[in-house]
């Protein structure tokens, strides 16, 4: 067996793993990174960028076929090999295989044993199956499936109203798709303020999207034709195609964490403190390295330990991963530095979009906190009429005492875009006062931010 000793193993390589490797790489550490799947992670091949791809199309009515050319070269053909070329250029040995704890301060990889100081658990998510009858003998899709296949389903049952069957649904309907959307809750996007999934269902209806709330899936059935999905109130609907977009869970099964004293517990992430250093492992201090010597720290670096980032420990955006990459890679070169949660933004990139930061009433309700609300609608700005488009409102909260911004919720054309000073203001904790003399350029949708910002401040409309 291969042995050799590095200052950094990273176990995954989608977009925190990559991250923490090349920044720490490029600062002159020595990094071994093993990934078994696509370098750079899901977002860029499987999720998040074909998604785009597809919607993007939709609206400018392209061809299936077009569109999915497009998608497949935004995606690069789902072939990785440019993002590792940039992995072994900033100085990362990429080892391509399943990496698995054996010892602390090792890693075994297939035929290469590697001693480490530091360790970064980067592994990813993976789908969750709802526990339905039949499941199991249904050719269902993941998202990712969904994402890469050239197959237009006539009929498609999606299960599952978060962002993610929310976008697949408009891409599937849009491009012809009969599709029939599935949500147990009595709303679309249910971790979301109400208002943001009826706006959003009312676009998809219509679209051509059918819509059943309320009522869980029970039972899947092959048929000659399809399959048949049964619902807990009665109904029978047919398909000929099943996705799956109800959720996901950290992929942390098999890596022998357990050698390092963390307790995984089926489906859910890994506890890391503000620094994203995991709490209650074994540090490596107390690990062999291949001479079975104690394996110190790399000069310059904080004490050896493990860290997380991505969705091992939660995250669920490819965004909040990259910044907690970034707050891992400080850490190991001894530069202290602290996650800040408060302003990390949530999109669904339908048509409207759906942009929200930070807390809403409910969340800040399970926290004890007591929130001001204040909203206003895109049918009073100009551009709305312009454009045709009013379908759209938005809601801003603030804490009481210190009149400072504390979440947003917007709903509305490309809401990301002109909901993006709010994300700044909550994260810099700018005054709502301070906010409410912005000037926005006429005729914008961020002019829809006033309105509510005045009425926070106790002014006039």
């Amino acid at each position: 067996m291969n042995m050799a000793d590095v200052d950094v193993v990273v176990l995954g390589g989608g977009t925190a793993g990559s991250q923490v490797a090349a920044y720490v790489a490029g600062r002159g550490r020595s990094v071994a990174l093993v990934e078994a799947g696509l370098v750079g992670g899901e977002s860029p091949y499987l999720a998040c960028v074909p998604s785009n791809s597809l919607l993007r199309s939709a609206r400018r009515g392209e061809s299936w076929e077009h569109a999915v050319a497009s998608r497949d070269e935004a995606t690069n053909r789902l072939d990785d090999s440019a993002a590792a070329q940039r992995l072994t250029a900033a100085g990362v040995t990429l080892i391509r295989g399943t990496g698995r704890v054996t010892a602390p301060g090792t890693v075994t990889a297939g035929d290469t044993s590697l001693g480490y100081s530091h360790l970064v658990i980067a592994t990813g998510s993976e789908p969750v199956a709802p526990p339905i009858e039949g499941l199991a003998d249904i050719q269902a899709w993941t998202t990712a499936e969904a994402l890469s296949c050239p197959d237009l389903p006539r009929r498609l049952i999606i299960l599952g109203g978060g962002p993610a069957g929310c976008e697949l649904s408009q891409i599937y309907a849009t491009f012809g798709s009969q599709v029939t959307l599935v949500e147990a809750e009595d709303r679309l996007l249910p971790a979301e303020p109400a208002f943001t999934g009826e706006i959003l269902a009312e676009a998809l209806r219509r679209a051509g999207v059918e819509i059943r709330l309320g009522s869980a899936a029970t039972k899947a059935e092959r048929t000659a034709e399809g399959l048949v999905l049964a619902l807990a109130d009665g109904t029978r609907i047919e398909a000929d195609r099943l996705l799956l977009a109800t959720g996901r869970r950290p992929r942390l099964s098999g890596l022998g964490l357990d050698v390092l004293g963390i307790d995984v517990k089926p489906g859910l992430p890994l506890p890391v403190d503000a620094t994203c250093r995991v709490t209650g492992a074994i540090a490596s201090g107390a690990s062999a390295g291949s001479a079975g010597a104690p394996a110190a720290p790399s000069a310059g670096t904080a004490d050896g330990a493990i860290w997380a980032a991505g969705d091992a420990i939660g995250t669920g955006h490819a965004h909040a991963a990259s910044y907690q990459a970034r707050v891992v890679a400080a850490n190991i070169m001894g530069e202290p530095r602290e996650a800040d949660y408060r302003a990390l933004p949530r999109v669904v990139y339908t048509v409207p979009s759906v942009f929200a930061v930070g807390l809403t009433p409910v969340t800040a309700e399970a926290a004890g906190m007591t929130l001001t609300t204040a909203g206003s609608s895109l049918a009073g700005t100009v551009r709305a009429r312009l454009d045709d488009d009013d379908a759209g409102c938005l809601e801003l909260y603030a804490e009481p005492d210190s009149g400072v911004l504390v979440g947003a919720v917007g709903v509305g054309p490309d809401a990301a875009d002109w909901m993006a000073e709010i994300t700044l203001a909550i994260r810099a904790r700018v005054p709502v006062a301070v906010l409410a003399d912005v000037v926005h350029a006429f005729p914008t949708h961020g002019e829809a931010l006033e309105v509510p910002l005045r009425a926070l401040t106790g002014k006039a409309s």
